[in-house]
């Protein structure tokens, strides 16, 4: 039983938890190449603002760079209009005289080196004074992949890398298009930066759910005692997708889904998932456990691929009662475009742990619905105990949701009342809402403010890039050297995607949990 102290104490923890009283940063001024671009409107620039308004950031200055060609006040008002869109418009309004007073613009190209030391010179005059002599910079990469090393180039020719300033930079991923040009990259940023400037990004890693996986995994010592072959049947992986390809189809004809999304969110969730206790919870000991799960997935072959593996892409059809059109019909893409917005795979981790335990993933755009969950499928009782009328058990099943909701839910079996042996299926349910009270920072606001405080934690480093490409770059070669252009569209939007993922697992005996 709990007593009254318990819960003060615990009420007390949680009030201590409060963002606005843990987060407090130091000053910095943060460059934006792509400064009026689509990601700085939809969320850098919403983030930032959302991040004033709890009091968490104070001392900041934001130069937005690139083209097109723009004054302060231009792009000021050009991000209001953004944060009104894609933002807190009650927030833009309250405060944003205040806020957009931290806003600048240098208008410049990314080859032309003129263009550097006019953002000396800027960064010099409007950055915040700080305790320390340095000025604290971050440089925010939200430009197309093949821009990142021209601008990279020019930051280290001109000293602005390690020289005048006390420097970081972000990189959204995808990082390069396969192993080779990561490395490439690597050798480019490297080059510029110390390891510890780099900050690679993907913003599934700071979703309060992802990172409860490990809290979950291993506080829990019940848990933690049967996360192995001798218990778990299989682990499945769904993120699925309502939305098309929106206004990114001339990205996607260049990425498709496994670039998007496989090599990175996927792979980062199954590390969490399957990877062994670190020896602490520091970056480098998280990221180091992740790694040797990545270099333990067994080769993808030839055989294995055409086998294991289900390509697809979307055609029209009803979502939400509307009709939406087919990959083929989006703007900016091919008629006749053989890139996949699909993909599910029967993986294996060939370690003490895992070995034999088949990880199904899945992942699509144009989905039946927008899902995210991660489903642990426990082994079946070997005896029928409660005669043949409750032949079929269903197995226990421990489900992360990871959006739309946040929750962790255990299916179990109990006894139906009145019956004699009839068994009910019970959920018992964890809502982060309904526990805490509160609404999630969006990924990118945790990710701006650890980056601000130095925390790589919830980045990814670079051997950990490299292994993941080497478990996807077999599988783009084998889909692009024999492009399914006469079979696609092979699903319809709005559905679970083509049938051959459902006969992938069902040929198994086994069938996807979220449904």
């Amino acid at each position: 039983m709990i007593d009254e102290q318990e819960l003060t104490i615990d009420s007390r923890f949680l009030k201590k938890c409060e963002i606005g009283e843990t987060r407090k940063i130091e000053p910095f001024t943060m460059v934006i190449f792509g400064g009026s671009g689509d990601l700085s409107r939809r969320k850098l620039i919403p983030s930032v603002l959302d991040l004033f308004m709890t009091g968490e950031v104070e001392n900041f200055s934001i130069l937005g760079c690139g083209m097109p060609e723009m004054d302060d006040e231009q792009y000021r008002n050009l991000m209001k209009e953004a944060v009104e869109e894609f933002g807190d418009r009650a927030a833009a309004e309250q405060k944003w005289e205040d806020f957009s007073k931290h806003l600048h613009y240098l208008t410049g190209k990314f080859e032309d080196e003129a263009t550097y030391p006019k953002l000396c010179r800027i960064v010099d005059k409007i950055a915040p004074p700080t305790e320390k002599a340095a000025t604290n910079v971050i440089y925010y990469m939200a430009v197309p992949p093949g821009v990142v090393p021209v601008i990279v180039e020019e930051l280290r020719k001109h000293n602005l890398c390690k020289g005048f300033f006390n420097t970081k930079t972000i990189v959204e991923k995808p990082f390069g298009k396969d192993r080779k040009s990561a490395v490439e990259l690597n050798r480019i940023l490297t080059n510029a930066f110390d390891e510890h400037q780099i900050y690679r990004i993907d913003h599934y890693l700071s979703k309060e759910p992802v990172q409860n996986i490990l809290f979950f995994r291993f506080s829990n010592f019940i848990f933690e005692q049967i996360w192995n072959l001798n218990y778990i049947d299989n682990v499945q992986i769904t993120v699925a997708e309502d939305i098309g390809i929106e206004h990114r189809g001339a990205f996607y004809e260049e990425t498709g889904v496994i670039r998007d999304i496989v090599q990175n969110h996927m792979l980062q969730i199954l590390g969490l998932i399957a990877m062994e206790p670190p020896v602490g919870f520091s970056a480098e000991y998280v990221r180091d456990e992740k790694t040797k799960v990545f270099r333990s997935i067994r080769v993808f072959d030839k055989e294995h691929i055409d086998k294991y593996t289900v390509k697809g892409q979307y055609g029209s059809g009803t979502i939400d009662g509307k009709k939406v059109p087919g990959y083929r019909q989006e703007r900016d893409v091919s008629p006749d475009s053989a890139q996949t917005t699909f993909f599910a795979a029967k993986f294996f981790i060939d370690n003490m742990r895992w070995a034999g335990v088949p990880f199904y993933l899945r992942t699509g755009k144009r989905l039946k619905k927008r899902i995210t969950e991660i489903c642990i499928q426990f082994k079946r009782l070997p005896l029928r105990l409660f005669g043949r009328t409750c032949d079929i058990i269903g197995p226990n099943v421990l489900t992360f949701t990871i959006q739309p909701e946040e929750n962790i839910v255990l299916r179990f079996d109990v006894k139906y009342p009145y019956s004699e042996d009839q068994i009910y299926s019970a959920n018992m349910v964890f809502s982060y809402q309904d526990v805490f009270k509160t609404s999630f920072h969006p990924p990118y606001e945790r990710l701006l403010v650890d980056c601000i405080k130095g925390d790589l934690s919830l980045f990814v480093r670079q051997d950990s890039v490299e292994e993941m490409w080497d478990v996807v770059d077999p599988i783009i070669a084998r889909w692009e050297s024999a492009p399914a252009k006469d079979i696609f569209p092979n699903y319809e939007a709005g559905s679970w995607g083509p049938d051959a993922a459902n006969g992938l697992i069902e040929r198994d005996g086994r069938s996807w949990i979220t449904k």
